[in-house]
């Protein structure tokens, strides 16, 4: 066997250097485009694109969700980029809206730190309470634990079922603008807008005037939701809760129509009559004296601030003006005056009997 000269080793030698230094070269230049392609916007084929990352997914299955949408070229990539970083199993789960403007890298970022798309429910004021719950029930990306319409549960149930903090559901949460991811169940959304309204209450209620004839916070969230119903007009809100204050305080009645439709309920049909104003629901306050048993609609921060703190004044009536405002009378036979002028002009209508002695 005939022994190559060292003159042909090192030629040898410095091939295989070569080939093997061209080859790496090679190889770390496909690596490093494949690696700068994570720093690369999407693009406009990321337009409208979603992600959805269930609950314990691995980085590999959101680089194979990725991959399979056209947005990247190698999951096998990523998926070392989320390793290496140590975010791999910092992953959130949602739904997310993928931005042409951004990168792999920073897509990764954005699924770290759980920045899902956000979904919006509002709950208006002086609406009740069955009619917010069925609306949170139906949003089409709020998950339902306990199926059925609402009008199939009682009152202790929804109470139950949701953990709310009065005997009766009416009140009990707050209304207001609710971001929430996909998936959000009812009860969580609904512990949100409950939650809320405990602390308005509470926070409230520490700052009531000192001469309130209310006697409890859920006392207040009664006058408030009367109030509520009452008027819609910022600037009202504490001369009519200052009315009915006045009036507890005398022992007067409140009769206010809003309680007596609450109590006629799904039998009313828009007209109040004298029959609905004579007939002794618990809600009917021409029949009875003091406060309704519940509240009769929810109610926002400022009417909740206007039943602890009422405008002072000697005003113990106010008949509508049929234009949302109210005229306010401090006796009665001035408040016969402002009915004449405002209610009997427009013919037969409870107005021209409300709040009389």
């Amino acid at each position: 066997m005939r022994t190559l000269s060292p003159k042909v080793w090192r030629w040898a030698l410095g091939a295989l250097i070569v080939t093997l230094t061209s080859a790496g070269l090679a190889g770390f230049l496909v690596w490093r485009s494949l690696e700068n392609s994570l720093e690369q916007p999407f693009g406009p084929s990321a337009e409208g694109v979603m992600l959805e990352v269930p609950a314990g997914a691995s980085a590999r299955r959101v680089a194979d969700s990725l991959k399979a949408k056209g947005l990247i070229a190698s999951p096998r990539l990523f998926t070392w980029e989320a390793r290496q970083s140590g975010l791999a199993t910092r992953i959130k789960s949602g739904e997310y809206a993928i931005k042409p403007e951004e990168s792999a890298r920073e897509l990764l970022q954005r699924l770290v730190a759980g920045d899902v798309v956000e979904y919006r429910l509002t709950i208006v004021e002086g609406v009740r309470v069955r009619d917010a719950l069925e609306q949170i029930r139906s949003h089409p990306m709020i998950s339902v634990v306990e199926p059925g319409p609402v009008a199939s549960f009682s009152d202790q149930a929804l109470v139950a079922m949701y953990a709310l903090p009065f005997p009766h559901p009416e009140g009990a949460l707050f209304p207001d603008t609710y971001l929430f991811p996909r998936g959000t169940t009812d009860v969580a959304l609904v512990a949100q807008a409950r939650d809320r309204l405990t602390r308005t209450l509470e926070a409230a209620w520490a700052d009531r005037a000192a001469d309130s004839p209310l006697k409890s916070p859920y006392e207040a969230l009664i006058l408030a939701s009367i109030v509520e119903k009452e008027t819609g007009l910022g600037r009202e809100r504490a001369r009519i809760s200052g009315v009915f204050s006045r009036r507890l305080a005398r022992g007067m009645r409140l009769q206010t129509d809003p309680t007596v439709i609450y109590g006629v309920g799904a039998a009313f049909d828009g007209n109040l009559t004298r029959t609905h104003l004579k007939t002794p629901t618990p809600y009917n306050t021409y029949v009875h004296s003091g406060l309704p048993p519940t509240p009769i609609a929810l109610v926002g921060q400022a009417a909740i601030a206007a039943a602890v703190a009422p405008a002072p004044g000697d005003d113990l009536y106010f008949v509508a003006r049929g234009d949302g405002s109210h005229a306010f009378s401090p006796t009665y036979a001035a408040h016969r005056k402002a009915v004449r002028k405002y209610q009997l002009n427009g013919g037969s209508t409870p107005e021209s009997t409300k709040n009389q002695p």
